[in-house]
């Protein structure tokens, strides 16, 4: 029987306009945590969750009425998303984007400006400038905390720099799914 990972390993393979296959590979398994995320979360229903767990954390006066075990699972692939986007944004400088198609649709963009459409690598690197890995599960934690009971004095810190951010490090991490990354050729020039 054919491993399902081998096999979407396959088609990604299949899908790079890369000509030498073992970069080809190589890449493959650089980007491997962004397909993993979205076989479990596509990202329209990644960002609904992560935006009513933001709503029921805020309002304080209702909790989210969804199973635990699903805000659970939602929270750990979270924590390992931001973990793996840190390591992203360690890579600006050896790795590139492939262009996008000659069909460019508004509705792709989401929540990236120009700039960070043609490149989205600079979402992770612009967001790991302002926060720190702690500091995004720290949010990721309280909203989920925040979202399951009803309280009176609510989180204390400011939430939606963070969420903007994770809201533009998914749809950045889409884009990379969907073009594929490839190392940057270097050139040196010769005095």
């Amino acid at each position: 029987m054919i491993s399902p990972t081998w096999f979407l390993k396959l088609l990604f393979t299949v899908k790079q306009p890369l000509k030498n296959k073992k970069a080809a590979v190589r890449s493959v398994k650089k980007i491997r945590f962004i397909e993993t995320f979205f076989q479990t979360n596509d990202l329209i229903t990644a960002k609904q969750m992560l935006s009513s767990i933001m709503q029921y954390a805020v309002n304080g006066k209702d909790w989210l009425k969804k199973d635990p075990s699903v805000i659970l699972q939602f929270h750990q692939s979270l924590c390992i998303f931001i973990r793996e986007g840190y390591m992203i944004s360690k890579k600006t400088k050896k790795w590139k984007v492939n262009l996008p198609s000659d069909t460019n649709f508004p509705m792709m963009k989401g929540s990236l400006s120009d700039e960070e459409y043609e490149n989205p690598l600079l979402v992770f690197k612009r967001a790991f400038k302002k926060y720190s890995i702690k500091e995004f599960e720290y949010f990721i934690s309280g909203i989920v905390y925040f979202s399951q009971k009803i309280y009176r004095h609510g989180p204390e810190s400011n939430l939606v720099r963070p969420y903007i951010h994770l809201t533009k490090m998914l749809d950045a991490a889409y884009l990379i799914l969907e073009r594929g990354v490839q190392k940057k050729v270097i050139t040196k020039k010769i005095k």
